[in-house]
């Protein structure tokens, strides 16, 4: 198993409209090629996706430095 520290690909967040009852999986690596969400980089690590389902569509602000205590959702970790 290849152990790395999640690398933030933004410092801040990512906005997304979601749409109602549409499942995502938010990466939690930092590896994705398609940021914010989940390609399969996270494989042979200790990373998973984060899966968040939209109960309504909604503008939806995805954390991109990987630091919020809300994953997947931002809290302004990103500001300190």
């Amino acid at each position: 198993m290849t152990d790395f520290k999640a690398s933030p690909p933004e410092k801040a967040y990512y906005l997304m409209e979601a749409e109602e009852g549409k499942t995502y999986f938010w990466c939690s690596c930092g590896k994705s090629k398609k940021q914010p969400f989940c390609d399969g980089s996270h494989s042979g690590t200790e990373h998973q996706p984060v899966k968040y389902k939209a109960d309504k569509t909604k503008d939806v602000y995805f954390c991109g430095c990987r630091k919020t205590k809300n994953q997947p959702i931002c809290d302004g970790t990103h500001k300190e």
